[in-house]
């Protein structure tokens, strides 16, 4: 069998969008084997354990220092096991602290295949600022590179922008079309009851509470709602304090609920319970939650950014084959107007869930994108 050693800042339980994707493609390809080496970040955390179809080596000592020791102590660990493993392929998730690994592993192996996943959503400006002093070695991770995916033709650009050389695909993240599908009445009718909702329009939104979310303007497009609503914010992050704040200063308090983190295996119900989705992003590499929601049977509202235009079709420019409605970035008074639209017209809503579903089944769903990367494996 193949032996493929991945670099990831980080892996389960510590999961974000990334972390998913990896588990949901290492779990369904076949005739390779995966190592990966990862930062320990959380104490509790052992130093080695099998999950799912990959065997996890953690470095470090257990606190956020390690993802900056990663590039470092992951090395020493990736030659010890290559002396034993003998990889014919790595694999990078995302150009951050992982990217760094891979192209210090890559300096020492030139002959061995170097694969780098993009899976970046914050802004690319943000990502240049921190990367700072290093900005030359970070262009590296790009030029070094063997092959590089990307979840989004945008990320694609900024790859070539940064200096990549070498071939360059679009492989978007998936959706676990099992998992998300709409719940049954009795599940959805006894949330709304544990959350005190009758029959007030739910308008949900579910991300980390930072500024490229756009949560401040979802909150203040609750102004300018003249019907019965509730915004329910779903997640935890930097914000929370001040979009708490927000509502209060605006008297929104009764129309609009903090959740809090959601775990992901109770997310289906939570999509299936609301009338609208909601995220007003000022920078997005995919958006895996579009395309989750989209698989619930939930329009969608987003702004034309990132990677969102490549799932998100507006009536504006294809009626027939609309996904969703782009509202304008910094803007609540046009998110306003586009979730009243929404809910004003059974046909457009009947039509963006149709289409979605659609989209998400053809051209979404974890299989196919398992298929496309185990086919870059076989090429590397």
């Amino acid at each position: 069998m193949k032996k493929v050693l991945i670099f990831s800042t980080a892996y389960f339980p510590l999961v974000g969008g990334a972390e998913v994707a990896v588990e949901e493609i290492i779990d369904r390809i076949k005739g390779f084997e995966f190592d990966m080496i990862t930062a320990k970040i959380e104490s509790g955390l052992a130093d080695q354990e099998k999950i799912g179809n990959v065997n996890v080596y953690r470095v470090g000592f257990g606190s956020n220092l390690d993802k900056y020791l990663l590039p470092f102590l992951g090395l020493k660990k990736a030659i010890s096991l290559n002396k034993k493993r003998d990889y014919k392929l790595t694999w990078s998730i995302m150009a951050s602290f992982g990217g760094f690994l891979g192209l210090r592993f890559k300096k020492k192996y030139s002959n061995i295949p170097w694969l780098l996943t993009l899976q970046e959503g914050d802004p690319l400006e943000e990502i240049e600022k921190k990367v700072g002093i290093f900005g030359f070695w970070f262009k590296q991770i790009f030029k070094q590179a063997d092959y590089i995916q990307t979840i989004s033709s945008f990320l694609l650009d900024w790859a070539k922008e940064m200096g990549a050389k070498c071939p360059i695909e679009v492989v978007p993240n998936g959706v676990d079309i099992e998992k998300f599908r709409r719940a049954d009445d009795q599940t959805i009718n006894k949330l709304k009851e544990e959350l005190g909702i009758k029959d007030e329009k739910i308008i949900l939104t579910v991300s980390r509470l930072v500024k490229k979310n756009g949560i401040d303007d979802l909150i203040k497009a609750g102004q300018y709602l003249k019907f019965p609503f509730k915004i329910l914010i779903a997640g935890s992050g930097e914000q929370e304090r001040e979009l708490k704040d927000l509502v209060k200063k605006l008297d929104l308090e009764n129309k609009i609920t903090f959740l809090g983190h959601i775990d992901y295996n109770n997310l289906p119900k939570y999509y299936s319970a609301a009338d609208i989705f909601v995220r007003a992003s000022r920078s997005e590499g995919l958006g895996n939650v579009f395309l989750e929601t989209m698989a619930s049977g939930l329009p969608i509202i987003g702004t034309p950014v990132g990677g969102i235009p490549d799932f998100l079709e507006d009536p504006s420019t294809n009626s027939g084959q609309a996904t969703g409605l782009f509202c304008k970035v910094n803007d609540p008074q046009s998110i306003a107007e586009k979730i009243k639209e929404v809910l004003e017209n059974d046909e457009l809503r009947k039509t963006l869930v149709d289409n979605g579903l659609n989209l998400v089944r053809d051209k979404y769903t974890w299989d196919i994108v398992a298929q496309k990367m185990e086919r870059i494996f076989k090429k590397l």
